[in-house]
């Protein structure tokens, strides 16, 4: 700023000076003024507005126009992105046809394959002979015919666990019954009479576990004294299958 206000006073007292010379009164002319200082540069404009999208270059040769580079490879997998919002449930369809009816099954195969129970009974006064098969000849039930009414003996059929039973009557003898499993004895029940002119009942039971083609059956001893009236009295056998193995 200064620099241009001493130079354009420079200025002035020449243009003076040179009036007067032309006069012939103006003194000898002075010494020129130093140049002025530069002044700082200004700051960097604006950036313009981005140009629009060039045309493609013309190629050196017409034909490599219509090439086009090779496919690249794949690149590397990513990975997954967050798993998105489940949708909305959708309508129930339609129901499907009605299939085909099946074949029938057999009657009641599967169910009577697996059953087992009897009971049989005496019917006779006569005590049964002593350390031999108590004879049971009256059968009540005896599913699938497993009871032998010939040996008066249970034989398995169905491998599994059975429980059985007996009601005994006996009359002035003592009685004493025994349960064998092929054989050998599995457990004995024993009763003693104290007046030989009354009647007594007595039972007994347990679960055994049998294989395929075992028999069990009841026997005496010595004690015998089992009999029966009917009218005042049975002697039953009992037994039934608890679970099949």
């Amino acid at each position: 700023m200064f620099g241009g206000h001493i130079m354009f006073g420079t200025l002035l007292v020449v243009s003076v000076c040179l009036s007067l010379v032309s006069m012939d009164t103006c003194p000898s002319a002075g010494t020129p003024g130093l140049p002025g200082i530069p002044g700082l540069p200004g700051r960097d404009g604006r950036e313009g507005v981005k140009g629009e999208r060039g045309d493609p270059g013309i190629p050196l040769k017409p034909a490599e126009a219509l090439k086009k580079g090779e496919k690249g490879d794949p690149g590397i997998k990513g990975s997954p992105g967050k798993r998105g919002r489940p949708g909305e449930t959708g309508k129930e369809g339609s129901p499907g046809p009605l299939g085909l009816q099946g074949d029938p099954g057999m009657s009641g195969a599967t169910k009577s394959h697996l059953q087992s129970a009897f009971s049989v009974f005496r019917a006779t006064k006569n005590w049964p002979e002593a350390n031999t098969v108590i004879r049971f000849s009256n059968i009540i039930t005896n599913i699938n015919d497993h009871f032998n009414t010939d040996e008066s003996k249970f034989v398995c059929k169905i491998p599994g666990t059975y429980y059985f039973v007996y009601h005994a009557s006996s009359i002035q003898k003592n009685l004493c019954v025994i349960l064998m499993l092929d054989g050998r004895k599995i457990a004995s029940f024993c009763d003693h009479i104290y007046n030989k002119s009354s009647q007594q009942v007595h039972s007994g039971g347990l679960a055994v576990y049998l294989k395929y083609g075992e028999k069990v059956w009841l026997q005496t001893n010595s004690y015998n004294g089992m009999f029966a009236t009917g009218d005042k009295g049975d002697s039953v056998f009992s037994g039934f299958l608890i679970h099949a193995h």
